[in-house]
């Protein structure tokens, strides 16, 4: 399974939770599957999702879903020390762990080499960590969000893209509508 396959399966499990997702390609095809108010695409700061989606629920009661990719993850290694150390047991991070940088035309990552970000998150202090295969992504997401507790899941999967169109919705709206839906829901 590639990366769009793995989003189109998690969609049933995610679309009641916020989800915070990586920049480039995989925003864009979450935003061409399941466009939603509770979607945070990133259209720009490669490497942030995954703090980002941390900011947001430790500020707030509602389990918070970042979508992250290796390559991202790779560029902000200081995430998984942060997310450690700042344990929320409404936030959980997927790292959709392809080999590559898919959104700049699937150049390999040393994550598709020696490195490891199953044993790097665990290494950081991270406590739950798991890594499964890209065809159990649905059923490990339902189990960590039914779990309440905070987890990195390490899904690894095939590399490769599918045609998507651009998100042309400016930032402004992506973070107004966002915002304006988490503070709907916690109040």
């Amino acid at each position: 399974m590639i990366r769009s396959e793995i989003i189109k399966s998690l969609i049933p499990v995610i679309s009641d939770h916020f989800v915070v997702c990586n920049i480039g390609l995989p925003s864009q095809e979450l935003h061409m599957m399941d466009d939603q108010s509770t979607n945070f695409y990133m259209l720009g700061t490669m490497g942030l999702s995954s703090s980002i989606g941390l900011g947001v629920a430790l500020a707030q009661k509602q389990t918070v879903i970042s979508i992250d990719g290796d390559g991202s993850v790779l560029t902000n290694l200081g995430t998984l020390p942060t997310i450690a150390n700042n344990v929320t047991d409404n936030f959980i991070l997927l790292i959709i762990d392809n080999g590559s940088y898919g959104s700049t035309g699937d150049q390999p990552t040393y994550a598709g080499q020696k490195t490891s970000l199953t044993a790097v998150a665990l290494a950081c202090g991270c406590e739950n960590v798991i890594e499964c295969q890209a065809e159990e992504a649905a059923e490990v997401m339902q189990k960590a969000i039914d779990s309440k507790k905070m987890t990195i899941i390490v899904c690894k999967s095939e590399s490769g893209n599918i045609p998507v169109p651009v998100i042309t919705m400016d930032p402004v709206i992506i973070r107004h509508r966002f915002m304006t839906e988490l503070t709907k829901r916690n109040t």
